[in-house]
Formats: structure tokens, C-alpha cells, sequence
């Protein structure tokens, strides 16, 4: 009997979070490598949702989304970007922003076209390309500083390429880019009438200096953008799955085309709880949420930089994307392997978001999301890491 797996999804096996999760399980490992909390978000988020399963919120909702989220989606990049969007045309929510990726790329492309990816990427942008029957052409965000390359991008634009994914701020980079850059990517956008699909899930996970710009308030793109985000970044609720996109009409309603047979409906009571939340939470929710992980940022940091990590602090998100140094004198999959099985601590061997270089293989990827506690004891462990050559204590 022929394998029964679809050729489009033999090159990709299984996901690295999977893997090295459950490597960790295994090994007892404290997990820094799969990106979610290991506490709970706001508890009146879950008190929302848990009220709106007593009140009969428990039957399918509106496909494209139930009509107090996408309201409540419309005012909020209202109010914080002073983007305008019509809640019943201009709004889809999804299982997760992973669903709508997967849905907008159904919707929006046709097979043989063309996507530029930036690399390291997410792990399923290609995967979405694959099923779409497109093709994936990668651009390298090249370190240390990880920064946008016009002309790099430009050369890889042929008469076939249609879309163009742009994550911002950047996992796992932690990049935020700024407004010269994308301005600079605009104008290859428009010049080639590119559509472009933009993550924007760590939109609030930025540390200063750097502050997030949407990539639709770019002139000559907001025409072009379908923005993706979620709540489980945000508000530390990966486990709900609710994500969301805006945009134009068509761009929207091309995604939705999709979802409707993807999933029809992502959860009610979810839905509902989450929008009587953005509804009530106020801008120093988020300014807490940035001064929390900024210390956790900074502590893992100092914890990386003492073993001998080459770190360059990331600019948002909640991971770390550092140079192996002295530390590992093989490559990452060797060392991720190592961390887990003796050192105790699970994190991502990069090497598996590029597609075009092999400019992963001397990088690791820690995630700080974690609590205080968990996030000493996982840097205690660290410590009994030692330069390549020397024998650990």
C-alpha cells in the first residue's frame, strides 16, 4: 500500500514545537522552547467567556465571526492605530491566527503562484504555501541584526508572485521593523501590485525603543493588507484559538471563502468572552503586559549572556534567538538535543525556519513566557552549561 499522506505535506513531517515538546515530557525538561505561557491571562477574560456559557452562547455563531467580536476587533484598531474598519465586511475571526493563515492563503492564491516568505519563518507560512498549491521563494533576514533587504527582496519577484508574508514583530528574530523599512517594502509592493498577508500577533509585545507599526498604515498598503492577530499572545490564551483578520472587503471575504469550509465557525462562548473583554480593558492592561516581559526578557537575557550565548536582545515577541558561541561546537539540532536530554531545558533548533540557507544551524530559540519561577529554574540549569572543550560542574 502507497503511503495515504497527501505529496503536499510529505516534505514537512512533523512540527518542531510537537517535537520538542514532547521531547521535554520525556526528560522532564523545563519547556522554553514552544511559545505559550505557563500561567493564565486575565481572569476577567475567563470570567466573560465562563458567563457566556452559562447565557447560551453554545450554538454556532456567525461564520465570519460573532457580531460583538468583530465589533469589538473594528474599535480596537480604531482606537489603537486609527484604522477604520467596517465590522461585517472588513472583519473575519478564525480558529487562531495559524487557521487564518491557512485560509487566506487558500482563499487569496491560485495554483502556481508565487510567495515570498522572509526567513526564519513560522513554521507553517510554508505549509499553507503547499496546500494552496503555490510556491514558496524565500528572502533571508541575515544576522546579527536581522534587517530588511529591498533589494534582496525585489530580486526574488518574478511575473508568477502574488503575495507576500511579513511578520512584525518578527518570530523568531525578534525583529520589530521600523517605519523606513517598511516603507522601503511598500514600495516594492507597489510597484509589483503585490498583495500582502501581515502577522501581527506580538503587535503588543514590543520593549523600548521600539514601538510596533502596523504594517496597513503604510501609504500604498492598507489597499493590499490582510492583517492578521489573536488573543493568545496577548492576553496568554493560546489554548482558546481565537485569531482574527482585517482588511479590505475582498481580501477578507476571499479568506472567509476558505474558513467557512475550514472550520465554519470558531468557538461561540469564546468569541463572546473575548469581546466583552477588549471592550473593557484599558490601555494600562497592555502597559503592564510590556513592563512584565520586559523583565522577563531581561532576566533570560543575563541568564544566556553568563553561559556564553552571543545574545542579541530582541527588540518584541517573547523569544530569544541567540548565536551558539562557544557554548555548542556542533549545530542546532545536535545542541537542542543535548539541552533537552542533559541539561534539562527545551528550546527550538532555528535551522527548521529556513528554506533557502542554512543560516540557522549555529542559532537557538528560548522562549520567555514563562513565570518568574520557572523561568530561575530553567536558568539555574543553563548554568551548568560550559564552553565547548570544557567539562561541565
Amino acid at each position: 500500500m502507497n503511503t495515504p499522506l497527501s505529496e503536499k505535506l510529505v516534505p514537512f513531517g512533523t512540527t518542531i514545537f510537537s517535537e520538542m515538546t514532547r521531547l521535554a515530557q520525556a526528560h522532564g525538561a523545563i519547556n522554553l522552547a514552544q511559545g505559550f505561557p505557563d500561567f493564565d491571562g486575565p481572569p476577567e477574560i475567563i470570567e466573560a467567556a465562563i458567563g457566556a456559557l452559562r447565557q447560551g452562547e453554545n450554538q454556532y455563531a456567525r461564520s465570519q465571526g460573532h457580531p460583538q467580536l468583530v465589533r469589538a476587533v473594528a474599535d480596537r484598531y480604531r482606537r489603537h492605530y486609527g484604522l477604520r474598519f467596517d465590522a461585517l465586511t472588513e472583519v473575519g475571526i478564525y480558529s487562531g491566527c495559524t487557521e487564518g493563515l491557512m485560509s487566506a492563503m487558500l482563499g487569496l492564491l491560485n495554483p502556481g503562484d508565487e510567495v515570498v516568505l522572509f526567513e526564519p519563518y513560522y513554521d507553517s507560512y510554508p505549509v499553507c504555501v503547499a496546500m494552496a498549491g503555490a510556491r514558496a521563494r524565500f528572502c533571508t533576514l541575515r544576522a546579527p541584526d536581522f534587517a530588511f533587504d529591498p533589494v534582496a527582496f525585489e530580486a526574488l519577484i518574478t511575473p508568477r508572485t502574488r503575495l507576500v508574508v511579513l511578520n512584525t514583530p518578527h518570530n523568531p528574530t525578534g525583529r520589530v521593523f521600523t517605519a523606513d523599512e517598511l516603507r522601503a517594502f511598500a514600495e516594492v509592493c507597489v510597484r509589483h501590485d503585490l498583495l500582502v498577508l501581515a502577522d501581527e500577533v506580538y503587535e503588543h509585545l514590543t520593549y523600548a525603543p521600539h514601538v510596533h507599526v502596523p504594517v496597513a498604515t503604510i501609504p500604498g498598503l492598507a489597499e493590499r493588507t490582510l492583517t492578521l492577530s489573536s488573543a493568545g499572545k496577548t492576553f496568554s490564551l493560546t489554548g482558546w484559538k481565537v485569531g482574527w483578520g482585517v482588511g479590505p472587503a475582498p481580501l477578507v471575504a476571499a479568506a472567509q471563502a476558505a474558513h467557512q469550509f475550514v472550520t465554519f465557525a470558531t468557538a461561540t462562548p469564546l468569541q463572546a468572552g473575548l469581546a466583552a473583554a477588549l471592550t473593557a480593558l484599558d490601555d494600562g492592561f497592555y502597559e503592564r503586559l510590556t513592563a512584565e516581559y520586559t523583565a522577563r526578557r531581561d532576566f533570560l537575557v543575563a541568564a544566556l549572556q553568563r553561559v556564553g550565548f552571543r545574545v542579541r536582545p530582541p527588540e518584541g515577541t517573547y523569544f530569544i534567538l541567540c548565536e551558539l558561541g562557544d557554548v555548542w561546537a556542533g549545530d542546532d539540532r545536535s545542541f537542542a538535543h543535548h539541552l533537552v536530554t542533559e541539561i534539562g531545558v527545551a528550546a527550538i533548533p532555528p535551522s527548521v525556519f529556513y528554506g533557502a540557507s542554512d543560516e540557522g544551524r549555529r542559532l537557538i530559540r528560548f522562549a520567555f513566557c514563562k513565570r518568574d519561577a520557572t523561568l530561575t529554574a530553567a536558568a539555574e540549569r543553563l548554568s551548568r552549561l560550559r564552553p565547548a572543550g570544557e567539562a561541565s560542574a
